[in-house]
């Protein structure tokens, strides 16, 4: 790639605030060609926080209709494949695809049709995955594709996840090498698959891991929690952190995303048996998981079945997508939550999506003093040193380097 091509670049990443509007999401900072899927929607569009850019665009290339040949799936009858990579299990006959929208089985083979075909790149705060003990004020390279194996109700990005690639009609062409490079030139230290479901790219979050930790970077991805053991135990081998929405603890919250609770703790469960930086993420919807009783059971399962030291957001819902019916979670139900999940004995809380609450920020479990503020998703103070409180000396876990 030429230095005028890279400039370009970083410019379309840095630049470009007058492209964002009101209500609008944000497609930008790439290396490679903006194209034209078979279906020609507007554009998939992602909030920034340093502006984005205007692309030209290309005619349709198409040199791999079927993307790469998938991983985790077997041979069933009547040229009928079986995906294993998720606990969907979905069995997908020719010509169709599974139910995250991006696995398809073409003359008996399963391919990932996103492989290397990004709809969202981006560099965002390492506190908006949420992150909180890994390198606090750090950027990073977002990434994310078509599709997701959940179908939630409330989902904000649903303008990616609940649609296929076509039906987002454009992607930008980016292998794991360009996606590795980029994020050098633009200095940011961690790449992250987000935004939609990363089990759903698998093959795509795993290639590029691999290139990317060998030379330097961080690896981070945020997911609902389906991924099975088997992948899952590879892909953290190449993984430094990892942030799982568990979206309740009862059948009724699972109910709203078409899933099951008892995968997600299991995926819990090899997270830290693994040895992963984890974090977990929980959205408090009103009438769907936000009783007391049982945020304290999920508190009190983190604890007792993980760690007390495994930080945990609660997160205020606004409305979207299907759940437009729904106010707004109180910040009192939020502070509640807090307070139930502090008795509970977990170390690290954190409210998220309330900005500028006293509880944006991470406190000493020892002392109480601050450990590290935080007006949203800004890092405003770090009292953390060599890994440890800068009041008290108390060990704080993470990534801190």
């Amino acid at each position: 790639m030429t230095k005028s091509r890279r400039e370009f670049i970083v410019k379309a990443v840095l630049g470009g605030a007058a492209a964002v509007s009101a209500g609008c999401m944000l497609l930008s900072g790439v290396r490679g060609r903006l194209r034209d899927g078979p279906a020609l929607a507007a554009a998939t569009l992602l909030p920034s926080d340093r502006g984005g850019a205007d692309f030209r665009e290309s005619e349709i290339i198409n040199e791999n209709p079927e993307g790469i040949e998938a991983m985790y799936y077997s041979v069933a009858d009547r040229n009928r494949v079986r995906c294993e990579l998720c606990y969907r299990n979905c069995v997908i006959a020719p010509g169709r695809r599974g139910f995250c929208r991006n696995r398809e089985n073409s003359g008996g083979s399963l391919y990932n049709v996103v492989y290397g075909r990004p709809s969202a790149v981006h560099v965002d705060p390492v506190e908006k995955e949420p992150q909180h003990h890994l390198l606090p004020g750090a950027e990073m390279l977002s990434i994310g594709t078509a599709g997701c194996n959940f179908r939630c109700l409330h989902c904000h990005n649903w303008h990616l996840s609940q649609r296929s690639i076509e039906e987002i009609g454009r992607y930008h062409d980016l292998p794991p090498r360009d996606v590795v490079n980029t994020a050098r030139e633009l200095g940011v230290s961690i790449i992250s698959s987000t935004y939609n479901e990363p089990t759903v790219f698998y093959e795509y979050v795993l290639d590029t891991a691999r290139i990317a930790r060998r030379e330097g970077f961080k690896i981070l991805w945020h997911s609902n929690g389906y991924m099975k053991p088997e992948p899952l135990v590879e892909i953290l081998h190449h993984t430094d952190a990892v942030t799982i929405d568990l979206k309740g603890f009862s059948k009724r919250a699972y109910d709203n995303s078409s899933a099951e609770l008892e995968p997600v703790l299991e995926t819990l469960k090899i997270i830290r048996e693994e040895g992963v930086w984890l974090e977990i993420v929980n959205l408090v919807i009103p009438g769907v998981n936000d009783s007391m009783a049982e945020i304290g059971e999920m508190c009190t399962w983190i604890k007792d079945t993980l760690s007390p030291e495994v930080p945990l957001h609660l997160s205020r819902f606004f409305p979207n997508y299907k759940l437009t019916n729904l106010s707004p979670t109180p910040v009192a139900t939020l502070e509640r939550a807090f307070d139930t999940a502090r008795r509970a004995g977990l170390d690290y809380v954190t409210l998220g999506n309330v900005p500028g609450h006293e509880y944006n920020s991470t406190f000493c479990p020892r002392c109480d003093g601050m450990l590290i503020k935080r007006v949203h998703f800004k890092v405003t103070e770090n009292n953390i040193s060599d890994g440890r409180c800068a009041s008290c000396s108390h060990p704080i876990p993470g990534v801190w380097s």
